[in-house]
């Protein structure tokens, strides 16, 4: 029963109480020897004990548990909050007060530890922004430059460096187009129009729309065997291509010369459809496959700007997907190939 953590204000001052009024009871029944003083001496201490301590706890150790609870809320009380300071607040334990401490304690760390987090990709995305859109415009600016110290009167080279800086400029519009997309999908700006349609023709599409591309490096498409049969899906069809585009021209970039871009289709639980996009390229080592998603991430920065891209794809098929509800993964081994696989809603029950 009395145990600390059972201890409320009113069973710690009854328990004071009942010991203080039994010694002084006891005492007077030593030094008189009357029952009825004793009695009386017994009843008026432990009255006088209990409430005068009763007292001392919530007019003064709870007022500065109040004002432990209002830093922790940190906002003007509401009347609620008045009500719970007043009648409920005096009847927790000072164990239940130092747990609700602890867990506004817990809290603020894991709040503190976000907020690093927070910086701390902040500070790398600005970075890699700041490098992204620099190397198109020097370089634009370099060859604007050669062309008007004397190179625009020199007919071998004043074409080639107009198409170059022509091309850094396609590539900086790429950059803000994909980065004014991502700024759509994060702020619920870009509304998705769902419809059914059969998955298996969208990924035809696609392989036809990057047959040229594939062909240069003699990359053969293929739908996995099994997997053939119509599957129909609930989804924003051209969102779903734009995903598609995206993984499959990742097949393409990082694929090796004659290898093999396969997509599968699973009908998962009746509900889902799981599609997998598999290469037998380059691949990627573990430690990169949880940041793949991440806006401007690349495993290897040197080789994938030769490669070419935004470094925004995966980030843009990323952000469509979970806009759909659904979820996006990646398996990856070097020089085995990699895998993206992303969830669909079924177009089976619509």
């Amino acid at each position: 029963m009395f145990k600390a953590k059972n201890l409320s204000p009113q069973k710690l001052a009854g328990f004071t109480a009942l010991i203080i009024s039994a010694v002084i009871a006891l005492g007077s029944l030593l030094i008189d020897g009357n029952w009825k003083v004793m009695l009386g001496a017994f009843i008026l201490t432990f009255l006088v004990s209990y409430y005068l301590y009763l007292y001392t706890l919530q007019n003064f150790i709870y007022r500065k548990i109040k004002l432990i609870y209002k830093f922790i809320y940190q906002t003007k009380a509401s009347k609620r909050e008045e009500f719970f300071q007043k009648n409920i607040l005096p009847l927790k334990t000072i164990e239940e007060v130092s747990e609700d401490v602890e867990k506004w304690a817990s809290q603020k760390r894991e709040e503190l530890e976000n907020l690093r987090r927070n910086e701390e990709f902040r500070k790398e995305f600005l970075l890699n922004l700041s490098h992204e859109l620099k190397t198109p415009i020097f370089a634009v600016q370099g060859y604007i430059h050669t062309l008007l110290d004397g190179a625009l009167e020199d007919p071998n080279v004043n074409k080639l460096f107009l198409k170059n800086a022509t091309k850094n400029i396609d590539r900086l519009c790429r950059l803000i187009d994909d980065l004014d997309e991502i700024s759509k999908l994060e702020s619920g700006e870009m509304t998705i129009n769902a419809e059914v349609f059969v998955i298996q023709d969208l990924i035809k599409d696609v392989f036809d729309t990057l047959s040229l591309k594939a062909n240069t490096k003699g990359i053969k498409f293929s739908i996995k065997k099994g997997c053939e049969a119509p599957q129909p899906v609930f989804a924003d069809k051209e969102k779903i291509r734009q995903v598609l585009i995206n993984l499959v021209d990742n097949s393409i970039k990082y694929g090796k010369p004659d290898g093999h871009t396969i997509a599968s289709i699973y009908s998962m639980d009746g509900k889902r459809v799981l599609v997998e996009i598999s290469d037998d390229g380059i691949g990627m080592a573990e430690e990169h496959l949880p940041r793949v998603f991440e806006r401007f991430y690349r495993t290897d920065r040197a080789r994938s700007r030769d490669i070419g891209g935004t470094g925004l794809g995966l980030a843009i098929v990323k952000h469509i997907v979970e806009a759909h509800d659904q979820s996006i993964t990646v398996r990856s081994k070097p020089e085995i190939g990699s895998t993206f696989g992303f969830t669909m809603e079924s177009g089976r029950e619509q």
